[in-house]
Protein backbone atom coordinates (compact mmCIF):
# COMPACT_ATOMS: atom_id res chain seq x y z
CA UNK A 1 0.00 0.00 0.00
CA UNK A 2 1.07 3.63 -1.01
CA UNK A 3 0.67 6.56 1.85
CA UNK A 4 0.38 10.12 1.21
CA UNK A 5 1.36 12.46 3.62
CA UNK A 6 1.99 16.04 3.37
CA UNK A 7 1.34 19.18 5.52
CA UNK A 8 -1.27 22.26 6.26
CA UNK A 9 0.66 23.86 3.03
CA UNK A 10 -1.90 21.96 1.49
CA UNK A 11 -4.73 24.02 2.88
CA UNK A 12 -6.37 21.17 4.58
CA UNK A 13 -6.56 19.96 7.98
CA UNK A 14 -5.63 17.03 9.19
CA UNK A 15 -9.21 15.41 9.59
CA UNK A 16 -10.56 16.62 6.05
CA UNK A 17 -7.39 15.19 4.62
CA UNK A 18 -8.19 11.63 6.32
CA UNK A 19 -11.25 11.64 4.38
CA UNK A 20 -9.56 12.75 1.08
CA UNK A 21 -7.19 9.23 1.74
CA UNK A 22 -3.99 11.24 2.81
CA UNK A 23 -2.83 12.59 6.53
CA UNK A 24 -1.13 15.99 7.16
CA UNK A 25 1.06 17.48 9.82
CA UNK A 26 0.19 20.48 10.46
CA UNK A 27 2.42 23.89 10.71
CA UNK A 28 2.05 25.83 14.09
CA UNK A 29 1.19 29.93 14.72
CA UNK A 30 1.82 32.06 17.77
CA UNK A 31 -0.37 35.11 18.14
CA UNK A 32 -1.61 37.22 21.16
CA UNK A 33 0.77 34.50 23.42
CA UNK A 34 -1.10 31.48 22.40
CA UNK A 35 0.41 28.83 19.95
CA UNK A 36 -2.00 26.58 17.94
CA UNK A 37 -1.64 23.95 15.08
CA UNK A 38 -3.60 25.67 12.39
CA UNK A 39 -6.45 24.46 10.92
CA UNK A 40 -6.51 21.61 13.78
CA UNK A 41 -6.95 24.46 16.58
CA UNK A 42 -7.44 27.83 14.90
CA UNK A 43 -9.53 28.53 11.88
CA UNK A 44 -8.40 31.03 9.01
CA UNK A 45 -11.04 33.33 9.86
CA UNK A 46 -10.55 33.31 13.35
CA UNK A 47 -6.93 34.03 13.32
CA UNK A 48 -7.11 36.55 11.11
CA UNK A 49 -9.37 38.37 13.31
CA UNK A 50 -6.71 38.08 16.13
CA UNK A 51 -4.57 39.69 13.68
CA UNK A 52 -6.62 42.67 12.68
CA UNK A 53 -6.63 43.48 16.65
CA UNK A 54 -2.98 44.34 16.23
CA UNK A 55 -1.14 41.08 17.40
CA UNK A 56 1.75 40.39 15.54
CA UNK A 57 1.91 36.55 14.47
CA UNK A 58 4.96 34.35 13.95
CA UNK A 59 4.91 30.87 12.35
CA UNK A 60 6.81 27.45 12.29
CA UNK A 61 6.50 24.56 10.77
CA UNK A 62 5.61 21.26 11.71
CA UNK A 63 7.16 19.45 15.13
CA UNK A 64 9.19 16.47 14.05
CA UNK A 65 7.39 14.20 16.06
CA UNK A 66 3.93 14.43 14.83
CA UNK A 67 5.76 13.89 11.64
CA UNK A 68 7.72 11.09 12.80
CA UNK A 69 4.18 9.94 14.38
CA UNK A 70 2.88 9.69 11.04
CA UNK A 71 5.57 7.54 9.35
CA UNK A 72 5.66 5.34 12.17
CA UNK A 73 2.03 4.66 12.18
CA UNK A 74 2.24 2.99 8.10
CA UNK A 75 2.74 -0.48 8.03
CA UNK A 76 6.04 -1.86 7.77
CA UNK A 77 4.86 -2.89 4.16
CA UNK A 78 3.34 0.57 3.19
CA UNK A 79 5.34 2.66 1.11
CA UNK A 80 5.07 6.48 2.01
CA UNK A 81 5.17 9.68 -0.29
CA UNK A 82 5.72 12.45 1.93
CA UNK A 83 5.54 15.84 -0.44
CA UNK A 84 6.57 18.77 1.54
CA UNK A 85 6.06 22.44 1.11
CA UNK A 86 8.91 24.58 -0.84
CA UNK A 87 12.53 23.33 1.12
CA UNK A 88 13.88 27.42 1.86
CA UNK A 89 10.26 29.02 2.36
CA UNK A 90 9.73 26.87 5.54
CA UNK A 91 11.64 24.18 7.71
CA UNK A 92 9.46 21.84 6.42
CA UNK A 93 10.96 19.84 4.41
CA UNK A 94 13.99 19.41 6.49
CA UNK A 95 11.81 18.24 9.45
CA UNK A 96 10.40 15.53 7.26
CA UNK A 97 13.78 14.53 6.10
CA UNK A 98 14.66 13.94 9.75
CA UNK A 99 12.09 12.22 10.93
CA UNK A 100 12.57 9.81 8.38
CA UNK A 101 15.88 9.30 9.17
CA UNK A 102 14.45 8.74 12.45
CA UNK A 103 11.46 6.46 11.69
CA UNK A 104 11.29 3.05 11.94
CA UNK A 105 10.17 2.84 8.22
CA UNK A 106 13.05 4.95 6.91
CA UNK A 107 13.65 2.11 4.11
CA UNK A 108 9.90 2.85 2.68
CA UNK A 109 10.24 6.87 3.08
CA UNK A 110 10.37 9.30 -0.04
CA UNK A 111 10.41 12.75 0.57
CA UNK A 112 9.86 15.30 -2.25
CA UNK A 113 10.56 19.23 -1.96
CA UNK A 114 7.46 20.60 -3.52
CA UNK A 115 9.43 23.31 -4.64
CA UNK A 116 5.81 25.43 -3.86
CA UNK A 117 3.22 25.67 -1.69
CA UNK A 118 -0.43 26.43 -1.23
CA UNK A 119 -2.79 25.76 -4.36
CA UNK A 120 -0.08 23.91 -6.39
CA UNK A 121 0.93 22.16 -3.05
CA UNK A 122 -2.61 21.25 -2.58
CA UNK A 123 -2.93 19.96 -6.64
CA UNK A 124 0.41 17.60 -6.32
CA UNK A 125 -1.06 15.60 -2.75
CA UNK A 126 -4.51 15.45 -4.17
CA UNK A 127 -3.06 13.99 -7.87
CA UNK A 128 -0.83 11.59 -5.61
CA UNK A 129 -3.76 10.23 -3.77
CA UNK A 130 -5.88 9.90 -6.91
CA UNK A 131 -3.22 7.87 -8.43
CA UNK A 132 -2.84 5.53 -5.39
CA UNK A 133 -6.50 4.74 -5.72
CA UNK A 134 -6.36 4.12 -9.24
CA UNK A 135 -3.46 1.68 -8.53
CA UNK A 136 -0.39 3.53 -9.70
CA UNK A 137 2.91 2.19 -8.84
CA UNK A 138 5.36 4.76 -6.41
CA UNK A 139 7.53 5.86 -8.91
CA UNK A 140 4.56 6.52 -11.34
CA UNK A 141 3.10 8.45 -8.73
CA UNK A 142 6.61 10.67 -8.02
CA UNK A 143 7.43 11.12 -12.03
CA UNK A 144 3.90 12.87 -11.40
CA UNK A 145 4.58 14.74 -8.90
CA UNK A 146 8.09 15.94 -10.21
CA UNK A 147 6.28 16.95 -13.63
CA UNK A 148 3.98 19.09 -11.66
CA UNK A 149 7.47 20.53 -9.79
CA UNK A 150 9.07 21.49 -12.98
CA UNK A 151 6.16 23.44 -14.21
CA UNK A 152 3.88 26.72 -13.07
CA UNK A 153 4.61 30.16 -10.73
CA UNK A 154 3.50 31.97 -8.06
CA UNK A 155 3.09 35.44 -7.02
CA UNK A 156 2.30 37.01 -3.75
CA UNK A 157 0.25 40.55 -3.39
CA UNK A 158 0.47 41.56 0.17
CA UNK A 159 -2.02 44.55 1.29
CA UNK A 160 0.51 45.46 3.83
CA UNK A 161 4.45 45.98 3.62
CA UNK A 162 4.90 45.48 7.67
CA UNK A 163 4.38 41.86 6.73
CA UNK A 164 7.05 41.56 3.88
CA UNK A 165 9.52 43.96 5.67
CA UNK A 166 9.46 41.92 9.09
CA UNK A 167 9.77 38.70 7.36
CA UNK A 168 12.60 40.04 5.70
CA UNK A 169 11.02 39.51 2.47
CA UNK A 170 11.55 43.21 1.31
CA UNK A 171 13.96 45.50 2.09
CA UNK A 172 12.99 48.35 4.98
CA UNK A 173 13.85 51.05 2.67
CA UNK A 174 11.72 49.76 0.10
CA UNK A 175 8.64 48.82 1.81
CA UNK A 176 8.82 52.68 3.44
CA UNK A 177 8.86 53.94 0.14
CA UNK A 178 6.16 51.79 -1.13
CA UNK A 179 3.90 52.03 1.62
CA UNK A 180 4.25 55.85 1.54
CA UNK A 181 3.67 56.06 -2.62
CA UNK A 182 0.57 53.68 -2.03
CA UNK A 183 2.31 51.25 -4.50
CA UNK A 184 1.13 47.39 -4.78
CA UNK A 185 4.60 45.02 -4.53
CA UNK A 186 4.27 41.70 -6.49
CA UNK A 187 6.50 38.91 -4.80
CA UNK A 188 7.37 35.43 -6.89
CA UNK A 189 9.42 32.76 -5.98
CA UNK A 190 13.15 32.75 -7.21
CA UNK A 191 15.06 30.28 -9.67
CA UNK A 192 15.40 27.94 -7.06
CA UNK A 193 12.28 27.98 -5.20
CA UNK A 194 13.70 29.10 -1.81
CA UNK A 195 12.66 32.25 -1.30
CA UNK A 196 10.63 35.33 -2.43
CA UNK A 197 11.95 38.05 -4.19
CA UNK A 198 10.15 41.38 -5.71
CA UNK A 199 8.73 40.62 -9.24
CA UNK A 200 7.64 44.25 -9.15
CA UNK A 201 6.18 47.35 -7.87
CA UNK A 202 2.61 48.80 -9.49
CA UNK A 203 0.45 51.31 -9.09
CA UNK A 204 -2.93 48.95 -7.90
CA UNK A 205 -4.03 45.45 -8.39
CA UNK A 206 -5.53 45.93 -11.70
CA UNK A 207 -1.86 46.74 -12.98
CA UNK A 208 -0.05 43.81 -11.20
CA UNK A 209 -2.78 41.38 -12.79
CA UNK A 210 -1.64 42.93 -16.02
CA UNK A 211 1.29 44.39 -16.36
CA UNK A 212 3.34 41.47 -14.43
CA UNK A 213 1.32 38.23 -13.65
CA UNK A 214 -0.84 37.52 -16.63
CA UNK A 215 2.24 37.91 -18.65
CA UNK A 216 4.33 35.93 -17.06
CA UNK A 217 1.85 33.44 -17.04
CA UNK A 218 1.34 33.51 -20.57
CA UNK A 219 5.59 33.33 -21.27
CA UNK A 220 5.22 30.46 -19.02
CA UNK A 221 2.93 28.44 -20.88
CA UNK A 222 -0.54 28.31 -19.34
CA UNK A 223 -3.62 26.96 -20.71
CA UNK A 224 -6.07 24.39 -20.15
CA UNK A 225 -3.60 21.56 -19.36
CA UNK A 226 -2.80 24.35 -16.21
CA UNK A 227 -4.69 24.66 -12.79
CA UNK A 228 -4.55 28.20 -11.60
CA UNK A 229 -5.25 28.98 -8.01
CA UNK A 230 -6.10 32.40 -6.23
CA UNK A 231 -5.51 32.01 -2.75
CA UNK A 232 -6.74 35.06 -0.45
CA UNK A 233 -6.68 36.02 3.47
CA UNK A 234 -9.83 37.20 3.60
CA UNK A 235 -9.82 39.09 0.51
CA UNK A 236 -12.59 37.85 -1.87
CA UNK A 237 -13.50 40.68 -3.27
CA UNK A 238 -10.23 40.99 -4.72
CA UNK A 239 -9.48 37.19 -5.65
CA UNK A 240 -12.85 37.07 -7.99
CA UNK A 241 -11.77 40.37 -9.48
CA UNK A 242 -7.95 38.40 -10.33
CA UNK A 243 -10.47 35.41 -11.46
CA UNK A 244 -12.70 37.43 -13.89
CA UNK A 245 -9.47 39.11 -15.51
CA UNK A 246 -7.53 35.58 -15.90
CA UNK A 247 -10.74 33.98 -17.43
CA UNK A 248 -10.35 36.85 -19.84
CA UNK A 249 -6.47 35.83 -20.70
CA UNK A 250 -7.19 31.97 -20.09
CA UNK A 251 -10.65 30.86 -20.64
CA UNK A 252 -10.21 27.20 -21.16
CA UNK A 253 -7.72 27.18 -17.50
CA UNK A 254 -9.50 25.53 -14.37
CA UNK A 255 -9.31 28.26 -12.19
CA UNK A 256 -9.89 28.04 -8.26
CA UNK A 257 -10.22 30.02 -5.58
CA UNK A 258 -9.33 29.06 -1.94
CA UNK A 259 -8.56 30.18 1.45
CA UNK A 260 -5.21 30.44 3.06
CA UNK A 261 -4.27 29.34 6.32
CA UNK A 262 -3.22 31.08 9.03
CA UNK A 263 0.60 29.60 8.60
CA UNK A 264 0.60 31.75 5.00
CA UNK A 265 -1.51 34.50 6.46
CA UNK A 266 1.35 35.48 8.94
CA UNK A 267 3.73 36.24 6.07
CA UNK A 268 1.31 38.17 3.54
CA UNK A 269 -0.73 39.21 6.43
CA UNK A 270 -4.81 40.11 6.13
CA UNK A 271 -6.25 40.91 2.42
CA UNK A 272 -2.57 39.30 0.49
CA UNK A 273 -3.72 37.56 -2.59
CA UNK A 274 -1.64 34.45 -4.16
CA UNK A 275 -1.71 34.01 -7.61
CA UNK A 276 -0.31 30.34 -8.76
CA UNK A 277 0.14 27.88 -11.65
CA UNK A 278 0.79 24.11 -12.22
CA UNK A 279 0.91 21.63 -14.88
CA UNK A 280 -1.76 18.83 -14.32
Amino acid sequence: MIKIIADTSTLTASADAVKKGFQVAPLTVTVNGATYKELDEISSMDFINIVREGHIPTSSQPAIGDILALFDAADKNDDIINIAMAHGLSGTYQSACSAAEMSKNKENITVINSKTLCGPHKYMVQKAQKMVEDGCTKDEIIAAVNKCIENGLSFLIPEDFDFLRRGGRLAPLASYIGGALKLVPVMTLNEDCTRLIKAGLVRNFQKALNDIIIPELRKDGTDENYLITISHADNMKRAEIAKAELMKHFPNTEIEIVLLTPAFITQGGPGCIAIQSVLK
